[in-house]
């Protein structure tokens, strides 16, 4: 009698199923966290603004004096615009989030109890299905997910950047953070250097060398920009108590945004609120487990070190020794606003804990052969996240719809950018965020005025960041040099076609649907915000239901057309040359993220990366 073998074509099989099963679980956590918003239309929410058929211009690569925070986002968007129509590459933007991110997560568990893949997709559940996700998913910071998806890949290229193609691809694992911009480069930045300094301190000047290239896209005209960050902001952008824990025990949780209201549904339920903090010591359990077997190597130590630099990042604004500090460094220097916002740093501690609950999940399973005990409780740990967070399901409870343009819109776009004329968009009412009626069935979605992204040229609005606290509604200055001055003139009641067209503003569109209810009915719109007057010869170039247009003559705009600087063109093509090259010279599009292991502590079950 002989024994069956399995065929090679089968071991084959079970090794892509293997590697194919957290990328799957990602794209499936995706689909039921977006849920309606897989259908055609566009997701509006907060700073989540896609626009059909973005525009791609100098603006969009950096070319102004504004703060580039949307470079190179909004480029990357519509440049794969071109491709498919904007709606669905938005949609593919996010679900890569989830797929990337849980992919990565999962091939950070070192491998152990045989074939089970419990550690692994408990790691990658966690780690797309967590409050801190959530939360950053509701206030609309896809480009901030997208560089906390990479955290992962470049956690391990990290500490390979001393061996052969190293530099290649840790430059191709920081391709999210490229794309993801400032604040995705500065979470790269804070797990990467500490990875790189724990395998080998003399590859942290490579490391940052790396990080910098990738990011001269937005650093050069960051750099020259004349925008400001308020010190005022610190105290409003602090992480806050979202869990009955207090403030430390909601980013212990992965949670503490400064926005009540991109907290989820559900989320304060009392017994939900008291199992994710014990679902987060379980996880670092697992993660101490880990690092004490040694199975983690420098990835271990280099990931410990930033989730604890991280976290005490976030823990500094919220006290007031720690908020004064922030306050003088914002002061001394705009390149120090980013630490206002004190729970963005908590995603290494992210990342931590979800390899760390592949570690607790792999305890529990146990050898393989000791009975179903230790499988069906492992099998519960993976499925805790969306249990403990049932918030974020079906578009984080009907709060993500799919909404279409009015029309309109696109007529307005086609007059703007049609014109060869130089100069800017100034944009009524002024304020930065709408109520948009566009979602229908009574619904009102509130997002950063999608004029912002319309058009080609520069677009002139009210940066200033609105936040009601303690029934109090508080004011944070904003970035733009333009918008303030424009805010100035407007103020001192100046705000007329000379001097706004001396601010190089050449179009002053008024979004009707946004203005109170006695403007729109006493045919008032332009002179809300007191910005012109009757006096002012402006020519009505549209006029429809929900906008009106008017151009200032051409005598009184001082504008020039706007392009890139050669140090930006420099930049740009210096980012995306080498990205360019490292993606040939690393041999793969997916850089081997597992970490090493230590030598002579191999199992035979395990196969090498």
């Amino acid at each position: 009698m002989t024994r069956d073998v399995p065929r090679s074509g089968e071991s084959r099989t079970r090794a892509a199923v293997r590697c194919a099963a957290p990328w799957l679980v990602g794209l499936a956590a995706g689909a039921l966290a977006l849920g309606p918003g897989l259908g055609r239309g566009y997701l509006l929410r907060y700073d989540m603004v896609f626009v059909p058929d973005p525009p791609l211009g100098p603006v969009q690569l950096g070319a102004g004096d504004g703060f580039p925070r949307a470079v190179p986002s909004d480029a990357v968007a519509a440049l794969l615009s071109r491709l498919l129509p904007a709606d669905i590459v938005q949609t593919l933007l996010l679900l890569a989030v989830f797929a990337v991110g849980a992919a990565g997560a999962a091939r950070l568990v070192p491998a152990g109890s045989g074939r089970a893949q419990a550690p692994r997709l408990a790691a990658a559940l966690f780690y797309v299905w967590n409050p801190f996700l959530a939360e950053r998913l509701l206030l609309g910071q896809w480009a901030v997910l997208l560089g906390y998806a990479g955290l992962p890949w470049v956690l391990a290229a990290a500490v390979r950047l001393g061996r052969r193609r190293g530099p290649a691809r840790f430059i191709t694992a920081l391709l999210p953070a490229a794309v993801g911009g400032f604040s995705s480069a500065l979470l790269s930045a804070l797990v990467a250097l500490p990875a790189a300094a724990a395998a080998r301190p003399r590859t942290v000047p490579l490391a940052a060398a790396g990080i910098a290239l990738v990011s001269l896209p937005w650093l050069v005209p960051a750099l020259g920009s004349g925008a400001s960050t308020d010190p005022a902001a610190v105290d409003l952008f602090a992480a806050r108590a979202d869990t009955p824990f207090g403030a430390a025990g909601s980013l212990l949780s992965l949670g503490g945004i400064w926005n009540a209201r991109a907290v989820p549904e559900l989320y304060g339920h009392p017994a939900l609120a008291a199992l994710r903090p014990a679902l987060s010591l379980a996880a670092l359990a697992g993660w101490v487990r880990l690092l004490r077997g040694g199975r983690l190597g420098a990835a271990g130590t280099g990931l410990t070190a930033a989730a604890a630099a991280g976290l005490g990042l976030a823990l500094l604004g919220t006290t007031e020794p720690g908020r004064e500090l922030l306050r003088w460094l914002i002061g001394a220097w705009p390149g120090f606003g980013p630490l206002r916002d004190g729970q963005l740093y908590v995603a290494p501690l992210a990342l931590l804990q979800a390899v760390g609950l592949g570690g607790a999940a792999e305890w529990l399973h146990g050898p393989e052969g000791e009975g179903r005990a230790g499988p069906v409780a492992a099998a519960l740990l993976v499925l805790a996240p969306v249990v403990l967070l049932p918030g974020l399901l079906w578009g984080a409870g009907g709060k993500l719809v799919p909404v279409r343009y009015p029309a309109e819109w696109g007529e307005v776009r086609r007059i703007v950018d049609g014109d060869p004329d130089p100069g800017s968009v100034l944009v009524l009412p002024w304020s930065a965020y709408r109520g948009l009626d566009w979602a229908g069935g009574g619904r009102t979605v509130v997002v950063l005025d999608p004029a912002a992204k319309l058009f080609e040229r520069r677009t002139v609005w009210n940066d200033d960041l609105r936040v009601a606290e303690d029934g109090e509604v508080r004011t944070v200055r904003g970035e733009d040099p333009a918008a303030r001055e424009a805010a100035r003139l407007a103020a001192e009641g100046r705000a007329d076609a000379e001097s706004l067209g001396a601010l190089g503003v050449r179009y002053v569109l008024v979004e009707r649907e946004a203005l109170p209810d006695t403007a729109a009915t006493t045919g008032d719109p332009l002179h809300e915000n007191k910005f012109l007057s009757d006096s002012d010869p402006l020519e009505q170039v549209h006029e429809g239901p929900r906008l009106a247009l008017y151009r200032i003559p051409d005598l009184h705009v001082e504008a020039v057309k706007e392009e890139l600087s050669g140090l930006e063109v420099t930049g740009w093509s210096a980012t995306v040359g080498s990205i360019i090259c490292s993606l040939a010279a690393s041999g793969s599009n997916l850089v081997p993220v597992r970490p090493p292991r230590p030598a002579g502590n191999r199992s035979r079950k395990e196969t090498p990366t």
